[in-house]
């Protein structure tokens, strides 16, 4: 069920670009999208904790290989957040136009990253 909304409606939301399309989805996509934005947002978090914890804990990798790591972790986090943002913007400028969803864009990515971060912790472990 997709509802008509008002231009005067619209024109209060951030981003314009995003509402000012289309017709209003089904509530439940869009709370769904935000959903996955929240998520995205937490992984971005948790990046940057980790990068953090690799600093503020004692192990026994030389700092060279720590400090790397964290780099990676940093950078990581940083794409999470910004795949957060990018992500929601075009899923929902999608649904308001009826249009087929974007795919995931950076997942693996970050799973490539992960595997370098935790491969230069344990390289540094061992060295």
């Amino acid at each position: 069920m997709r509802l008509r909304v008002s231009a005067r409606m619209t024109a209060k939301r951030f981003p314009q670009r995003v509402y000012r399309d289309g017709d209003e989805p089904d509530p439940r996509f869009s709370l769904a999208n935000e959903r996955t934005f929240l998520a995205w947002l937490r992984t971005a978090l948790g990046m940057y904790a980790g990068a953090f914890a690799l600093e503020a804990l004692s192990l026994p990798a030389s700092t060279g290989w720590r400090v790397a790591a964290a780099g990676v972790f940093l950078v990581l986090g940083t794409v999470a957040a910004i795949q957060a943002w990018l992500g929601w913007s075009a899923t929902e400028t999608a649904l308001r136009r009826g249009q087929p969803l974007p795919g995931l864009a950076v997942g693996g990515l970050l799973v490539v990253g992960i595997i370098v971060a935790v491969a230069l912790v344990t390289i540094g472990i061992f060295v």
